[in-house]
């Protein structure tokens, strides 16, 4: 039973009105797609969008005020469908993708940071994420291997965006972000290509240099920059218990866009095959999130980006406890256990050519079908871009 506190009113969803300020829900949070726990109502578009989720809601009197139109508002559902965006997300990825080749390239040989070229091939890819997060992190997870550094910067930056997203941030502030993490690495370009490929454990002098490039990459990156965006490349190795470098911050020490930063690198560093780790499946990726909520990771934060990716993200393969395998094509935004799946294979994984898709939200609470687990990408042959064109 949710516990409501005696200052708040109870109000039918159909009575919300502008300035009302939304303090508890007639469910628990983490089902629904509120990216925040306690909202004001702006509109009555607001109003519909909260019915759409909610019978009843709960409102603090105290804190009802006029409506101020530059708050924020909670996440909106994606204006087109994942199969729209795909192919145009595709192209823009690959052209950011050559850009920020390009950029790595520069900083290594002539150690110069063309921040307006990392501006520019960062800039569609917000718009994609506005049109549908999910197109971008499918492409994302999918992308082909090449140099670690500039294809985690480029992936870091769509995950960072994804998130911001889901938790309201306007499109400058997602540009700041993306920016930030997209080059919050650049200072790795400087440091020996041997010691970036070794596989075995790092001296303490090796560890030190590895360090030494939060430095580095503040000083290519000291012009034109805002204070938000300088903060990401200072701080995202800083973490919330406090054993984070350069300076050991705690908690909110660590400015909102680091904490962003160092989650989203954390997770595509996981879900990416390096030379001394092999990468795992997202759904293992999160587990181990999860695990580090409160102590590595902020918590909440933690929580609202398994809640955007999803358990079993978007052009993830899966396998049934039938032994069907199909492939994760949207996400559930209230219930992250239970995607919507097209199947490719049958019980004894040989393809099928009705390919039906299932809506696991659908299911109740007691389901005769569900995922089992996530298989590496290529299982089975499976290309996924091939369900989403």
């Amino acid at each position: 039973m949710i516990e409501i506190a005696s200052n708040l009113i109870e109000v039918p969803v159909l009575g919300l009105q502008p300035g009302m300020y939304v303090s508890q829900l007639d469910r628990p949070w983490l089902e629904t797609p509120f990216a925040t726990q306690g909202f004001l109502i702006r509109d009555t578009a607001d109003a519909e969008y909260v019915a759409q989720h909610c019978s009843y809601v709960y409102i603090d009197p105290k804190q009802a005020k006029v409506v101020d139109l530059n708050q924020k508002r909670f996440t909106r559902p994606d204006k087109i469908s994942i199969k729209q965006e795909f192919t145009r997300a595709k192209v823009e990825f690959e052209n950011a993708s050559q850009a920020m080749e390009k950029v790595f390239a520069e900083i290594k040989s002539h150690r110069r940071l063309d921040i307006k070229a990392v501006r520019v091939a960062i800039s569609p890819l917000i718009d994609s994420v506005f049109r549908n997060k999910d197109a971008l992190a499918a492409l994302t997870r999918l992308k082909d291997k090449g140099d670690y550094l500039f294809q985690h910067s480029l992936s870091t930056a769509v995950w960072s965006a994804v998130l911001g997203r889901h938790l309201g941030m306007e499109r400058d502030e997602l540009l700041e972000l993306a920016l930030g993490t997209s080059i919050m690495d650049v200072g790795m370009s400087t440091l020996p290509d041997n010691l970036l490929s070794k596989e075995g454990p790092l001296s303490t002098r090796e560890l030190n240099l590895i360090q030494s490039h939060v430095g580095k990459s503040l000083s290519l990156a000291a012009d034109g920059l805002s204070k938000r965006t300088l903060n990401i490349l200072a701080c995202h190795h800083e973490r919330n218990d406090g054993s984070g470098y350069p300076h050991g911050l705690v908690g909110t020490q660590i400015p909102l866009f680091a904490r962003i930063a160092g989650l989203v690198d954390a997770y595509d560093a996981m879900i990416t095959q390096r030379p001394h780790a092999q990468a795992r499946s997202s759904f293992e990726a999160v587990q181990e999130l999860v695990d580090m909520k409160d102590t590595l990771f902020q918590g909440s934060l933690v929580e609202q980006f398994v809640q955007t990716v999803g358990m079993f993200p978007t052009g993830a393969i899966v396998e049934l406890n039938t032994g069907e395998v199909g492939i994760v094509v949207r996400q559930n935004e209230t219930r992250r256990l239970r995607p919507v799946v097209v199947l490719i294979l049958n019980s004894e994984q040989q393809r099928r050519t009705d390919m039906p898709t299932i809506y696991f939200s659908k299911y109740t609470n007691t389901p005769t079908t569900w995922i089992v687990r996530e298989l590496r990408a290529g299982a089975y042959g499976i290309t996924p871009h091939d369900y989403f064109v």
